[in-house]
């Protein structure tokens, strides 16, 4: 059996990941820094140097006691859990590969998450968000086109810089959005993001693209400097607009995600359709919305039964 370091079998395989399996730029570099931060545990364990290592070096008492490390560092269960699966990745890769014969992580458990229930915006807090770009500027028609793009089709903010004008389909209401494991869906545009939309396509797009002779560009939403923008760049915008509400509550692109699937359910979408929008490739993901669900089964109960 080949004896390859550590180095080389996460290189092979963060290259796995991004060819053969295309993760998320997002999901490479957290398990590229999870595998890295292992492997300074480790070669300080053995005291050896990291690039001496190799996969064999690898054992449960070793993984279990950098769990035992990331718990007495105060680390959230959900980020230990996180790169605990890192690394059974890595080995199932390494095992599928003929690069080990063994399963280090065999005998090691993952520790429960915390169950925590998923933040939201109210309806007239939403309301308050989407209204508040100037449609005046064509920086405010993109930014206005944006949160109502994200809140019609609950996407999340990768799904969201990464659309390409061809993608939309404005007569029909909807768009294609490239997902987690590139599984493509087709996400919902309501009335007012296809309106938004239009108006950005029309006005502020051409402006924040400027030169002609630049060429053609694919993607939908720009910068300043009229190309992609970024996910970095995008919830920095989106900050700026929460600065300006002067809200306490924390406001993501993620919560604009919360708050598209915990709307649909609270006006009676089953979990199985939210699954379905949200791109969810278990039911065990979506089921975190179900809390919302409680309020209205209690209401659905006492309007219809005879005796309640």
């Amino acid at each position: 059996m080949p004896t390859e370091s550590l180095y080389q079998c996460i290189d092979a395989y963060v290259t796995h990941l991004q060819v053969e399996k295309s993760a998320s730029p997002h999901t490479v570099i957290n398990y590229q820094s999870d595998l890295a931060q292992f492997m300074e545990f480790l070669a300080k364990g053995l005291q050896a140097k990291p690039e001496t290592l190799t996969p064999k070096d690898v054992d449960h008492l070793y993984v279990r006691g950098y769990l035992a490390d990331l718990h007495r560092r105060g680390m959230a269960r959900s980020t230990v859990a996180r790169k605990l699966a890192a690394l059974r990745s890595l080995f199932r890769y390494l095992r599928r590969e003929g690069l080990c014969d063994v399963d280090p992580l065999k005998n090691v458990g993952t520790p429960k998450k915390e169950k925590k229930l998923p933040g939201f915006l109210y309806y007239d807090e939403i309301i308050q968000l989407l209204e508040s770009p100037e449609s005046t500027s064509p920086l405010g028609l993109r930014d206005r086109a944006m949160w109502e793009v994200l809140y019609a089709g609950g996407l999340r903010a990768s799904e969201l810089v990464g659309l390409n004008v061809g993608d939309l389909e404005l007569a029909m209401g909807y768009t294609r959005v490239m997902g987690k494991g590139a599984r493509e869906r087709i996400a919902p545009l309501g009335s007012q993001a296809v309106l938004a939309l239009r108006e950005y396509l029309e006005i502020g797009r051409p402006q924040l693209r400027r030169s002609p002779d630049r060429g053609p560009l694919a993607a939908l939403f720009l910068n300043r400097w009229g190309n992609r923008l970024s996910v970095r760049g995008m919830r920095g915008v989106l900050y700026k607009y929460v600065d300006q509400l002067a809200t306490n509550k924390r406001i993501s692109p993620h919560i604009l995600r919360h708050t598209f699937a915990t709307h649909l359910l609270e006006r009676g979408a089953d979990l199985r359709t939210v699954q379905e929008l949200l791109g969810h490739a278990s039911m065990s993901t979506t089921q975190i919305y179900t809390h919302v669900t409680k309020n209205r089964i209690k209401d659905v109960y006492q309007k219809t039964h005879p005796r309640a």
